[in-house]
């Protein structure tokens, strides 16, 4: 079986890294879209597309498949975000950019917080969710899903995640950021929709 190249359509470098580890033995190549013109030298700027869906798995096809129509390679996308009970699933669809700003983790934490203690509590019920979709150079698709539930703490613990994860705490009352990548992969959502996606791949011999 010879190597496959995966083009991984987030600029997500905490992402990035949990696919990368969750991929390893496997034989695939996985470019990030930072590393993009290391492969494709002529290909111009790639502008991001709009990510107009109401759901996760919608936007990540959409990302998916706009991606491997730009590049003419195999294209991986996520979706993700967190959903809490008491704020009627939000931030959802829009975790990324809940404060205003796309990508900015700690305006986001801060209004979330905030929006949670408007509702007279300080420990909200919330799970995190992923959405997988591989396209592949003909336009074949699969896609895999994954949750992970918690609660929302204000108090902020830990360094090894990223986003919501210093907030997002777990039954052990460990955060998700206080976790090692292997103990995160894991538990996570997204560490479910790549063990899912890993073992579509594999079922179908990579093609």
């Amino acid at each position: 079986m010879g190597e496959k190249m995966i083009l991984i359509a987030t600029s997500n470098a905490g992402k990035v890294r949990e696919m990368e580890r969750a991929f390893e033995g496997l034989p695939v190549r996985l470019v990030p879209l930072s590393r993009l013109h290391e492969v494709l030298p002529d290909v111009g700027e790639i502008e991001e597309p709009v990510e107009d869906g109401a759901t996760f798995l919608e936007n990540a096809r959409i990302k998916a498949h706009y991606y491997q129509e730009k590049t003419g390679l195999a294209a991986l996308a996520d979706d993700s975000g967190l959903s809490v009970d008491v704020l009627d699933g939000a931030p959802g669809v829009y975790s990324a950019r809940y404060a205003g700003v796309h990508g900015d983790d700690a305006a986001n934490n801060a209004k979330l917080i905030a929006d949670i203690q408007a509702h007279g509590t300080e420990n909200a019920v919330a799970a995190y969710h992923c959405a997988l979709v591989l396209v592949f150079e003909d336009g074949r698709e699969l896609g895999a899903e994954g949750t992970c539930a918690g609660f929302i703490r204000p108090e902020a613990r830990g360094t090894e995640g990223f986003g919501y994860d210093p907030h997002f705490y777990r039954a052990d009352g460990r955060s998700m950021a206080e976790l090692t990548r292997e103990e995160k992969h894991a538990i996570s959502h997204r560490g479910a929709a790549l063990e899912m996606m890993k073992t579509m791949l594999l079922e179908r011999g990579l093609t």
